[in-house]
């Protein structure tokens, strides 16, 4: 199963911008296939965007399913937040204006 940040106080999942396997940008949950994989590369995502705090945030593991309904909620949409609430449903907010 893949695995997802999620913020330890907030329940937020980290979204970005990525790349899809046709090499056009998306804003998107980031994620790792493996445990092993997203420990291995953690650090340096963390540091390439820039996360403060780096502390509060932790691997989760979630269902392919879930992942999929996380980027369907976005909608491509850097304004949404996403969030699992206390059922651990994807869920989002919208981003407020700056």
């Amino acid at each position: 199963m893949p695995f997802v940040l999620k913020h330890k106080e907030s329940a937020q999942i980290y979204t970005c911008t990525l790349i899809n396997i046709y090499k056009l940008p998306y804003y998107g949950t980031q994620f790792w296939d493996s445990l092993q994989e997203a420990e291995e590369e953690l650090p340096v995502f963390l540091e390439q965007e820039q996360v403060n705090d780096a502390k509060l945030w932790e691997l989760y593991e979630i269902t392919e399913q879930k992942l999929k309904v996380c980027n369907v909620k976005l909608n491509n949409n850097e304004m949404k937040v996403l969030y699992l609430n206390d059922e651990k449903i994807p869920t989002v907010k919208n981003r407020e204006s700056k």
